[in-house]
C-alpha cells in the first residue's frame, strides 16, 4: 500500500510541477484559454500566479511536513481552475481540440482529486486499526 500512496504522490507532483511549468513556457496557451467573464486584465497575472502555486504546491507534497497541507491546497487549486476546464469543453472549437478529449480532461479531474486526497494523507491514517 505504501509503493501506491507514493506512486500516488509522484503522479500528483509530476502533474502540477509540468503544469505549473507549462504556465510559464506556454503563458499565450493559458491565456488564451481563460473564459471570456474573467476580465482580460487579469488573465496573464491569474495564469503567473496559478503557475506559481502549482509549481510550489507540487514541491510540498514531497515534504512530508507540508504534504498533507498540500494536498489541501492542490485539491483547491483543482477546484479553483475547473471553471476553465469547463469552458474548454464547452467551446472546443475555440481551442481546436476534440470535444471527448476535453471531457475526459475535465473528468479527469475528480479522478486526480481523489488521488492528491489519498496520496496526501499521512501512511498511518490509511491503516485499518486492529481490533483490541
Amino acid at each position: 500500500m505504501r509503493f501506491l500512496k507514493y506512486a500516488g504522490l509522484f503522479v500528483v507532483f509530476a502533474w502540477f510541477m509540468l503544469g505549473g511549468m507549462g504556465h510559464f513556457l506556454n503563458t499565450e496557451f493559458f491565456v488564451q484559454i481563460m473564459p471570456p467573464y474573467i476580465p482580460y486584465f487579469l488573465h496573464k497575472p491569474l495564469v503567473f500566479f496559478s503557475g506559481v502555486f502549482e509549481v510550489l504546491f507540487a514541491m510540498a507534497v514531497l515534504v512530508p511536513l507540508f504534504r498533507k497541507w498540500a494536498g489541501y491546497l492542490l485539491i483547491a487549486l483543482t477546484i479553483a481552475v475547473t471553471p476553465v476546464n469547463v469552458h474548454m469543453w464547452q467551446n472546443p472549437e475555440l481551442f481546436n481540440m476534440d470535444e471527448t478529449l476535453l471531457l475526459l480532461r475535465l473528468m479527469f479531474q475528480a479522478v486526480l482529486i481523489v488521488i492528491i486526497w489519498w496520496s496526501t494523507r499521512p501512511y498511518w491514517d490509511s491503516q485499518v486499526a486492529e481490533p483490541a
